[in-house]
């Protein structure tokens, strides 16, 4: 008598089925992994342009940098950061450097818009519950209308 190798049609389905759960598991762990990994790196963001933002404030503040048209102090644009300023304390030395280049908005729906557009931005002058763009750059918030894991919207991060 032959003995057969191989799989029964039964033990196929069965397998098929398992690989079939296991992967409708995976994709909502994957999706939720994605999502919790764009958040990190919008915390990030954030808190880089907000620090050089205070950087830059103190800069001119400590008189290291000349205020733009008499303004307030705050930076004229996200890409002024990156850009380079003259050091009023050393004229001749290299500029003063805030942000080595203007981090991207992770859930802005575009990647070709360049990234210092990519942001929301709030001047000195705005309220805090309706930002708008002015003269200078006070804070950046993502313009994203999603709203994060822990169910605070994005723009109020």
């Amino acid at each position: 008598m032959k003995h057969q190798r191989g799989f029964s049609l039964i033990e196929l389905l069965a397998a098929a089925a398992i690989m079939g759960i296991l992967a409708a598991v995976a994709v909502p762990v994957m999706e939720t992994t994605l999502r919790r990994e764009k958040e990190r790196a919008l915390r990030t963001a954030l808190r880089d342009i907000r620090g050089a933002i205070d950087a830059y404030k103190a800069a001119v503040d400590a008189g290291r940098i000349a205020k733009v048209n008499g303004g307030t102090g705050y930076p004229p644009g996200l890409v002024d950061l990156a850009a380079g300023v003259k050091d009023l304390s050393n004229p001749s030395g290299p500029p003063v450097f805030f942000l080595r280049k203007v981090p991207r908005d992770p859930f802005h729906p575009d990647a070709k818009t360049p990234a210092a557009s990519s942001w929301g931005l709030r001047d000195s002058a705005s309220e805090p519950d309706a930002p708008k763009a002015g003269k200078d750059v006070f804070d950046v918030y993502s313009t994203s209308t999603r709203e994060g894991l822990n169910g605070v919207p994005y723009s109020e991060w």
